[in-house]
């Protein structure tokens, strides 16, 4: 009988944590290495609608016609603070040649996103989706644990390169951006 509960204590203890191998974050953070997919291999359009941080719809279809950089994070998330600068530079650099939009994902409430898209003066419009739903659309590219990261879609809304994890410098997303407006 002794073998059974100890059995039943290890399962126990394996389903109590659902996000095995994160520690305490809760998070799993990527390797932040860019994955590029040649245009001739690309999949459908990205269809993603969501509401923004100030109550304005967001649909990925009306910003067709120039590449779309989207960044998912997390106002508690570590890296995602690291890298908010060089996406902040990346959009002045990139101008209006390209659009940028956030995914803010796991805050509880759109207040906190708010406050980091101040302390962080993020230029750029964030759809709040606290439960994650508005990663479905990336599925297959992006972890939905996996926070941050980063998505570039072409002029026709297919993802074109992805980052899974902290963008490592501004550079690397303009190098990343830049290929896809030389098409």
């Amino acid at each position: 009988m002794r073998p059974l509960v100890v059995l039943a204590c290890l399962l126990a203890l394996v389903g109590c944590s659902s996000l095995s191998g994160t520690g305490d974050k809760e998070y799993i953070t990527g390797e932040g290495v860019p994955s590029e997919v040649a245009p001739t291999a690309r999949d459908t359009s990205i269809e993603l609608t969501g509401t923004d941080l100030d109550g304005n719809e967001v649909d990925l279809a009306d910003l067709r016609g120039k590449p779309v950089v989207v960044n998912v994070w997390w106002s508690q998330c570590p890296p995602c603070r690291i890298e908010q600068p060089d996406l902040n530079e990346a959009a002045a650099v990139l101008g209006d040649q390209v659009t940028f939009v956030g995914i803010n994902i796991r805050d509880s409430s759109a207040d906190a996103a708010r406050a980091y898209v101040r302390r962080f003066d993020v230029p750029y419009a964030t759809i709040y989706s606290a439960d994650g739903a508005a990663l479905l659309p990336f599925a297959g590219t992006l972890n939905p644990r996996s926070i941050p990261s980063t998505v570039v879609l072409d002029a026709d809304g297919r993802i074109a390169a992805s980052v899974n994890g902290r963008v490592p410098t501004t550079q690397t997303l303009l190098s990343l951006v830049e290929k896809v407006l030389d098409e």
